[in-house]
């Protein structure tokens, strides 16, 4: 059979990302250290932007040529005078620009500096957000719920299978088909049962399995590894000493420990991108531009480019549509931190009239469907930023929460009944620490909700509290 050329017409659909949809993304998921990072950066390399001195924009002219300007120069030289970022933090505000000094210095006074900070996300948290974000089923989810709540400080899952599904009302099986999953979640190797599981899933992960010689290593020799006993590895896999170097420095290059890096009481002080607080009876948002520089075109991208080069013409057009879609990316990125923290204030109104015990059960799609969005555009709108409410800085995902049934048929969140049990805790007395199961007596008294001991024994693990018998030797 002949091989000949031809030319053949197909029609298809596929969705393409836009450079500036990549960039708005991009800009959501950033925390406001870092988006004040990228605004800099951009403002170095590019020369059609700059910071605003606040000036208004000035009439609009013809070229030198006498021209009329093009469609692409009027739209950029509009672009100019709307990207002043007072022009549109109106649309942000829930109040006048003239009482807008006042709401700065009541945010200062709700967040005082000793009090910016926020605790490191904990892993249970972590691994919890991704599994809401997750594609598993319902039923799947609230196994992978079991599992997580049964993982040690080190990221090591401590039931076996049948408990976990004895715990989750499930088969063994389904249990290992959600183990195999959550423990591709970041970190991954993360819920292994021993070691050398954990390895060989990053091993997975990182596609090394087709090497037969390291898989071998990891299943079967790691303590000869670890006990430096090398002659009988390089005999059995027949390799000198430089070959099994690499394999120990790929084994090296895993973590044994993937849940080590969370956790712990280390503060991480933050920077609010939001400011939440009372005046009457309603709440203010108003989001924190403190730093951040007022963006729009500068005047060269109005120059004349008819005597440049080609090249010449297409660096400046390139140059100008980056900085015009900085711009709308910015103002797209405020836009929708500001309506997502109005949802969430709509939502969660009980929280900031009298503390976290009142926290609602909340799921991004609650906010999705309010606002009009997608329910990744939320997720990532929520990472990394921080919100100053009347009880202290959170981290806006710290409002999404699950939710426990109550006795009359409403819901109560989880964030709320940790809340309690750190209260409970923190009141007793110190030579007769409260057991796990008192405290889900003291949670159904209170709460009107029924929660098992091993369920209150998870969210005090989650705490970092240790067990009542650990807090009597300690006191």
């Amino acid at each position: 059979m002949a091989l000949e050329l031809r030319q053949q017409l197909k029609l298809a659909q596929q969705l393409v990302m836009t450079p500036q949809l990549q960039q708005a993304i991009k800009l959501l998921q950033l925390s406001r250290l870092e988006l004040l990072e990228t605004v800099q950066q951009e403002l170095v390399e590019n020369p059609f932007l700059e910071e605003s001195g606040g000036e208004e924009a000035g009439p609009e002219t013809v070229a030198e040529d006498g021209r009329e300007p093009v469609a692409e120069e009027v739209y950029d030289r509009e672009l100019a005078k709307d990207a002043d970022w007072e022009d549109y933090l109106g649309e942000f505000a829930s109040t006048p620009r003239l009482s807008q000094s006042r709401e700065y210095e009541a945010a200062e006074e709700i967040s005082p500096l000793e009090a910016r900070y926020a605790a490191k996300p904990t892993l249970e948290g972590h691994l919890l957000w991704q599994l809401r974000l997750s594609q598993l089923t319902d039923a799947q989810k609230a196994i992978g719920e079991v599992i997580i709540g049964n993982l040690s400080s080190s990221g090591y899952l401590q039931a076996s299978v049948e408990e976990v599904a004895e715990m989750a009302h499930a088969a063994p099986d389904e249990v290992r088909a959600v183990l195999e999953k959550v423990q591709h979640f970041d970190p991954v190797g993360v819920a292994a049962r021993d070691a050398r599981e954990c390895l060989l899933v990053q091993i997975r992960n990182l596609h090394y399995d087709r090497d037969p010689i390291l898989v071998e290593l990891v299943t079967s020799h790691l303590e000869d590894l670890e006990a430096k006993r090398y002659k009988p590895l390089l005999r059995k896999f027949k390799l000198d000493m430089e070959g099994l170097r690499e394999y120990l420095d790929i084994i090296q290059s895993l973590d044994p420990l993937p849940g080590a890096s969370f956790g712990g009481g280390e503060p991480t002080y933050v920077s609010p991108d939001v400011f939440v607080y009372k005046v009457g009876d309603e709440f203010v948002i108003l989001l924190n531009e403190d730093g951040l520089p007022q963006l729009q075109l500068s005047a060269m991208s109005g120059m004349d480019l008819t005597a440049a080069s080609e090249k010449e013409k297409e660096y400046c057009s390139e140059k100008i549509r980056s900085a015009s879609w900085l711009i709308k990316s910015l103002y797209q990125r405020q836009r929708t931190l500001y309506k997502v923290m109005e949802s969430i204030v709509r939502h969660q109104r009980p929280f900031f009239e009298e503390g976290v015990t009142r926290l609602a059960p909340l799921i991004l799609k609650d906010i999705a469907d309010d606002i009009g969005m997608h329910e990744s555009t939320v997720s990532r709108i929520t990472t990394n930023k921080y919100v100053a409410t009347p009880h202290g800085i959170f981290e806006l995902k710290f409002f999404f929460n699950s939710g426990l049934e109550l006795d009359d048929g409403s819901q109560v969140g989880s964030e709320s009944v940790k809340a309690l049990i750190k209260k409970f805790i923190a009141d007793e007395d110190p030579h007769a620490p409260l057991s796990d199961e008192r405290i889900g007596e003291m949670l159904k008294e209170r709460l009107k909700v029924n929660i098992a001991r091993r369920t209150v024994a998870k969210y005090r693990t989650a705490l970092d509290i240790p067990s009542s018998s650990r807090r009597k030797e300690h006191f």
